[in-house]
């Protein structure tokens, strides 16, 4: 049973890649917008944030890092929205494949796709002066991070994939997501932030994982937060995939 399901995962999964590899604009597209965000706080607003010894650029990295992904996850819920539309899991319910597969090839694709936009927004900021000292243990923490995170994410966006009326619906609810970043330690310190605002800032799971993810590339003592940030993505994927795996069997039943 492992087996049929991991060979006919992979072929679903060579599928959808082949269909993201046909329409490579996606990916740039899911770029081009947190380049853009990026260019205009470093080089608009870096100057009049107070960010310390730190470069601003390597100061927001992190949370441009975590809009590429929330952007990224939006095509994850289109291209299920059109398979669903399309009668694609019908027709491969009538087939001797696993039944999950179709599910599982999306969210790799997701995470395939997601890592390449992860690598162009990196390379921007490394030509606008991103500069760390991080060794192979650091970048492996990084890396370990930004896939819980993807993961997490990626489960998020199967729910309105599946149930989603319009393509507008199955993508508009990665917004919310794309804006977190902005009500946390992302751009600016929290210590800046009015009251209730900043409570919210300093207790939700974006803070926590910019947090990490910065003292990580600045080789500096990260914490509670390396318990914390993980914490917080484990805990997102695992009701997410609950929701979402319940979702796709009362749609397939």
């Amino acid at each position: 049973m492992t087996t049929h399901f991991l060979s006919d995962t992979t072929t679903l999964l060579g599928r959808s890649l082949r269909h993201v590899s046909r329409s490579p604009d996606t990916i740039v597209t899911t770029a081009v917008m947190p380049i853009a965000m990026m260019l205009m706080f470093v080089y608009v607003f870096g100057g009049a944030i107070d960010t310390g010894s730190e470069s601003y650029v390597n100061y927001m990295l992190p949370g441009i890092l975590l809009i590429t992904i929330a952007s990224g996850i939006a095509y994850t819920a289109f291209r299920l929205f059109q398979d669903m539309q399309g009668g694609i899991f019908e027709r491969f319910q009538s087939m001797p494949i696993a039944r999950s597969g179709v599910l599982w090839a999306h969210v790799l694709t997701s995470l395939v796709a997601n890592l390449v936009s992860l690598a162009i927004v990196t390379g921007v900021a490394l030509l606008m002066g991103f500069r760390t000292g991080a060794g192979l243990t650091a970048w492996l923490s990084v890396i370990g991070i930004l896939f819980l995170f993807t993961l997490a994410l990626t489960w998020i966006a199967v729910i309105p994939g599946l149930t989603a009326k319009t393509v507008d619906g199955a993508s508009a609810f990665s917004y919310p997501l794309i804006f977190l970043p902005f009500l946390s330690s992302a751009f600016v310190p929290t210590d800046t932030m009015p009251g209730p605002v900043r409570w919210f800032a300093e207790h939700q799971p974006v803070t926590s994982i910019v947090n990490t993810i910065r003292d990580l590339f600045a080789e500096q003592p990260v914490g509670d937060d390396i318990w914390i940030a993980p914490a917080w993505c484990v805990g997102i994927l695992v009701v997410a995939y609950g929701f979402a795996m319940n979702t796709y069997r009362r749609q397939i039943s």
